[in-house]
């Protein structure tokens, strides 16, 4: 049986991070990487000192360069199946049957966005529609900012959004949840509120130009922010017996150990604060505490 020290299923920042610490821990790794980054579609990171801008694709190939020297095995395929033995090591099966083992196990599978099922979306995600006014505010300054929401949530990302536009609309497509108080929040900054139902998304070259409307009109809208929700990569996490919250993620210590002992969740599938860094750090601390639940078991 070829038995790795970690499996780490996840390619992300959080994948990538808790095998780079591991493998400079001289420990025999295997990352999975089915190439589904929640960021895959952005056009740069942002809120990572030294990585401003950068866009994705790059980081993924600098940091793989970088896991090449410490031995790290990267596959790109899908894991479709993981268990825990009876003697406590995990066992992996990819989507071409292959199996693999390892001491302990991390995943870092981290999320998937709801994209709004509206007509041309796909088209300006990434580029000129988000999800986050933290990652992408910036390039949306004194631009004109739309909200599309369906529920409370845009109220707060609307009122965010006034951060960096004076200029910021909600559109509910048909929903109506604006309540007498989160309207006097909405009315002392100017922010309007279009309930008509969207039909679909117009631009050229990837920028957003107009939100067109099921009665044919239309609003000028240079950028645009979306809380519709998110959803998890994989199921591995219910498979293994995980205990999760109501919205599906893994509850974890500050050790990011779940409650399935050697099993460890790092990146977006486990906290609520969805930036590459914080992903990052998270896959480095569960390296650095899986590395010392290696040693323990060694020096029994």
């Amino acid at each position: 049986m070829n038995l790795f020290d970690v499996i780490i299923i996840g390619g992300g920042p959080a994948g990538l991070n808790a095998a780079v610490v591991l493998g400079r821990c001289r420990r025999k790794v295997l990352v999975f990487d089915h190439r589904q980054q929640r960021n895959r579609y952005s056009h740069a990171m942002h809120n990572f000192l030294t990585r401003d801008d950068m866009p994705p694709a790059e980081f993924l190939k600098i940091s793989h360069k970088e896991l090449k020297k410490y031995g790290v095995k990267i596959l790109h395929a899908e894991v479709k199946d993981a268990k825990k033995n009876k003697d406590g090591t995990f066992i992996v099966k990819d989507n071409n049957d292959k199996v693999y083992h390892s001491k302990k196990l991390i995943l870092a599978t981290g999320l998937k966005d709801r994209l709004p099922d509206i007509k041309g979306i796909k088209e300006f995600y990434g580029k000129s529609i988000f999800h986050c006014p933290y990652c992408d505010g910036w390039e949306a300054s004194h631009k004109k900012i739309g909200v599309y929401a369906k529920n409370k949530a845009g109220i707060d990302l609307a009122l965010t959004l006034t951060l960096w536009s004076k200029e910021v609309t909600i559109y509910t497509d048909g929903a109506k949840y604006i309540r007498k108080k989160n309207q006097i929040l909405l009315d002392k900054k100017n922010i309007p509120i279009v309930y008509s139902s969207i039909a679909s998304f117009e631009g050229s070259r990837k920028k957003l130009k107009n939100i067109v409307f099921t009665n044919g009109e239309k609003a000028d809208c240079d950028a645009l922010f979306f809380s519709n929700g998110y959803d998890v990569q994989c199921t591995l996490v219910e498979s293994l017996g995980c205990i999760i919250d109501k919205n599906k993620i893994v509850i974890t210590n500050k050790l990011q150990q779940t409650n399935i002992p050697g099993l460890y969740v790092a990146g977006d599938a486990s906290k609520d604060m969805h930036f590459v860094v914080v992903a990052a750090a998270e896959g480095a601390k569960a390296g650095v505490y899986v590395n010392k639940e290696l040693l323990e078991a060694e020096n029994k």
